[in-house]
């Protein structure tokens, strides 16, 4: 059973040819429990934060994040930057 607020967003980010990260895929409740899955299926990192989580569901499919999130997108890149190394050095 899916939690009642539970939302999921996917983002998308190409150097070459995004200026910023893109919202590729969102869903609340069973959707979003589902994006999870997937992402889990895939090997896609996944980083919880609920209040980014409000924000970004507003967004439109395929809509860049606007200037005032691009702290907080880069702590997510961060973040999944360096589960990226670690992985690499645990091969």
């Amino acid at each position: 059973m899916a939690k009642k607020d539970f939302k999921a967003i996917a983002l998308k980010y190409d150097m070459e040819k995004d200026k910023a990260p893109k919202v590729v895929a969102k869903g609340i409740r069973e959707l979003g429990e589902r994006i999870v899955k997937l992402a889990k299926e895939s090997g896609v990192p996944i980083k919880e934060d609920n209040d980014l989580a409000e924000v970004l569901i507003k967004l439109e499919l395929y809509e860049e994040i606007p200037t005032e999130l691009y702290y907080a997108i880069a702590e997510v890149l961060a973040y999944i930057y360096r589960i990226n190394l670690k992985a690499e050095e645990n091969k």
